[in-house]
């Protein structure tokens, strides 16, 4: 080789992403958000819960105007009656608590609890002027845990289904959160996954039909996305 010419050193910069495999280095970012913020968290979720289900039982069974039933159409005939569903159903309640518990500010937690609560009073004001019930579907007493449900839950404050509002509103704020900490696809995906099988998951045990859950889909989406706007970039 002539002299005078260096031979050149190819490196990899121990900071370049190529240099380092997708790892499960986000979740050490999750594990430290969980804890912040962690006394507002602990008491403010629960208290939210309890106030949400007060007003939703109390409209339940304070109807003051003619009930109507929401009609089925064709998506309800192409999703079959699936006891199993129940528990994707009742798995909103564990979905639901991610999205804030990933907070770790406290402008942005106290903007997703003034979101909830407003999607949650659209929603009641819905109920209040304008009843609904789903079509009476008489398999459902057959399933024990299903005819246990349909007593708590009865099929009033059918439309729009905050079941399903709730399930995209979080699915919208856990995408941006998960993006937010590096999480990979895989994890985004099963964001994205266990929403749609909530919303299945409505139709599956006759809880709601296919015109609830659209405008409950709807009215999740609009309120994630005006909020999230108004937010900007995620804060770290």
């Amino acid at each position: 080789m002539p002299q005078g010419h260096a031979v050149p050193i190819l490196r990899t910069s121990v900071d370049s992403p190529v240099s380092h495999p997708p790892g499960v280095g986000w979740l050490r970012l999750a594990g430290a958000r969980l804890l912040a913020l962690w006394p507002a968290k602990l008491i403010g979720m629960p208290l939210f819960m309890a106030a949400f289900f007060a007003v939703y039982f109390w409209l339940l069974t304070h109807e003051r105007l003619p009930v109507t039933t929401v009609p089925r159409i064709f998506i309800d005939r192409m999703v079959r009656f699936e006891p199993w569903a129940l528990g994707l159903y009742v798995s909103l309640w564990v979905y639901v608590i991610l999205a804030p518990s990933l907070i770790s500010s406290r402008r942005e937690l106290v903007s997703y609890a003034l979101a909830a609560a407003a999607m949650s009073a659209v929603g009641f004001a819905i109920f209040i002027v304008w009843p609904t019930a789903v079509p009476v579907f008489d398999p459902a007493a057959s399933d024990p845990s299903l005819a246990y449900l349909k007593a708590v839950d009865a099929s009033g404050n059918a439309f729009p289904s905050l079941h399903v509002a709730f399930a995209v509103f979080t699915a919208v704020w856990l995408g941006r959160l998960l993006r937010g900490i590096g999480a990979g696809v895989s994890a985004r995906a099963l964001n994205v996954l266990w929403c749609l099988g909530i919303v299945y998951s409505t139709l599956a045990i006759r809880q709601h039909v296919a015109l609830d859950a659209i405008a409950g889909a709807f009215l999740g989406a609009a309120v994630a996305a005006a909020q999230l706007r108004i937010l900007g970039p995620m804060a770290e």
